[in-house]
């Protein structure tokens, strides 16, 4: 059976990321309502959010996913003080949120959900098997001014991503340090990924070139 790694995700940072690392995959976005879904889930912590998310997405492209296919769903959030904070969408949001992290550290936490539809055989198409990881990192940023805070914010940059930020991306200018896996930051761990497919009896080095 052919294998078919397919990204339930949105994101051309995690497509970059599997495409740079010689991961052959499709993409197929999910059409999860992650305001309500959280909102169901009552108080949990922005880690158990960032899983929970991961996991809602792998499982909706999962349903409509043809058998033979893997689905992997990440979701990413950003923590400083205990409270999480995803994309800002606005300007104004986007601008607060830099103007509070600037010269502190805060903690990125990107869920992992893998999904197999009858890849080995343990699994089988009607009785999907799902495994799922958490992956976090440190990230410390520079005490920026508020005129590059002004001229970030007027790229456009920080509005559709996790903690108004990326490092791959022009942020990475204001960014000090990472303590951890650079590609959590990013949005999804390949290690991680690694570790997930080897669950499922499935081997990373399958999709390279595939």
């Amino acid at each position: 059976m052919t294998l078919q790694l397919i990204l339930a995700s949105a994101s051309a940072a995690r497509t970059k990321l599997l495409t740079d690392a010689g991961i052959t995959h499709t993409v197929q976005v999910s059409d999860t309502d992650e305001d309500a879904l959280t909102a169901a889930a009552g108080p949990i912590t922005p880690a158990e959010t960032a899983l929970l998310l991961a996991r809602a997405k792998a499982e909706s492209v999962a349903a409509t996913a043809p058998s033979g296919s893997l689905v992997i769903g990440c979701d990413s959030v950003f923590e400083l003080d205990g409270v999480p904070y995803g994309k800002p969408w606005e300007p104004a949001i986007a601008k607060e949120r830099w103007q509070l992290m600037r010269g502190r550290s805060g903690v990125l936490h990107t869920g992992h959900w893998l999904i197999s539809l009858g890849n080995t055989a343990t699994d089988c198409a009607e009785t999907p098997v799902g495994y799922g990881e958490l992956t976090s990192a440190a990230v410390t940023f520079e005490d920026v001014s508020d005129a590059e805070i002004d001229a970030y914010v007027a790229t456009g940059e920080p509005l559709h991503v996790a903690g108004a930020f990326t490092i791959d991306g022009l942020a990475g200018a204001f960014i000090t340090s990472v303590e951890g896996d650079p590609h959590t930051v990013v949005g999804l761990s390949i290690s991680t990924l690694r570790r997930l497919l080897a669950k499922h009896g499935v081997a990373i080095t399958d999709f390279w070139g595939s």
